[in-house]
C-alpha cells in the first residue's frame, strides 16, 4: 500500500528495516506520554522486534508507516478493525516522532488513511478515535478530518499518576 501525502511524505507498508528509526523515534517519554499502555517506554530493540513481529505479516493489512521523501520512518498510522458485533467500526491510532510535530503531517496521514479505509472495507460504517484531555493537538487532528467529538469519558484514564479524561471522536462513512 502506497498513500501519497505529499512534499514527499506517504504512508506504506512496514519493512524489517524501519526498526532503527523505529526505535529511535519511539524512545521518547514526550512520544509515550499521549499513547496507552500498550506503547512501552523506555522503547527497547526489544519492543521493535515484537512490533515488527506483528506487523510484517498482518492480514489483513491495517497498521502502516508514515516516511519521509527518503522513505525513512518518521512515524505511524493504523486502524483496528472492530470485530463481531463492533464489525462495522474501527479505531484509529497515530503517532509521529518528536521532530516531525505541528507540521500537518498527522493531519494528512490521518485524512489519507480514513478515505482508503472507507474504500478498502465496504462493511466499515465507523471509524473512531480516543484522545487523552491533556492532548488537544491530536484531537484538532481528527476534527480537521471530519471528525466529530462525541463525548467526554471523565476520569478515564489513568497516566503518568495523573487522572485524565478521555475524548471520543468519529467519523461514518455518510455523515
Amino acid at each position: 500500500m502506497h498513500l501519497d501525502l505529499h512534499d514527499g511524505f506517504h504512508v506504506r507498508s512496514y519493512r524489517a528495516d524501519d526498526k532503527a528509526a523505529i526505535i529511535e523515534l519511539a524512545n521518547n517519554p514526550k512520544v509515550a506520554a499521549n499513547l496507552t499502555h500498550l506503547f512501552p517506554s523506555p522503547y527497547t530493540d526489544r519492543d521493535a522486534d515484537r512490533w515488527l513481529e506483528r506487523v510484517l505479516d498482518q492480514t489483513p493489512e491495517t497498521l502502516f508507516v508514515i516516511a519521509d521523501a527518503d522513505d525513512r520512518f518518521v512515524g505511524g498510522v493504523g486502524l483496528h478493525l472492530g470485530e463481531g458485533v463492533y464489525r462495522c467500526g474501527a479505531e484509529i491510532g497515530y503517532w509521529l516522532g518528536e521532530p516531525y510535530w505541528d507540521q500537518g503531517l498527522a493531519t494528512r496521514a490521518v485524512g489519507a488513511l480514513v478515505d482508503w479505509s472507507f474504500a478498502r472495507f465496504p462493511g466499515l460504517e465507523r471509524i473512531q478515535g480516543r484522545v487523552f484531555s491533556w492532548n488537544p493537538s491530536s484531537g484538532r487532528v481528527l476534527e480537521k478530518n471530519g471528525f466529530v467529538l462525541e463525548g467526554r469519558m471523565r476520569n478515564a484514564v489513568r497516566k503518568a499518576d495523573r487522572i485524565l479524561d478521555e475524548l471520543l471522536y468519529a467519523r461514518l462513512r455518510t455523515p
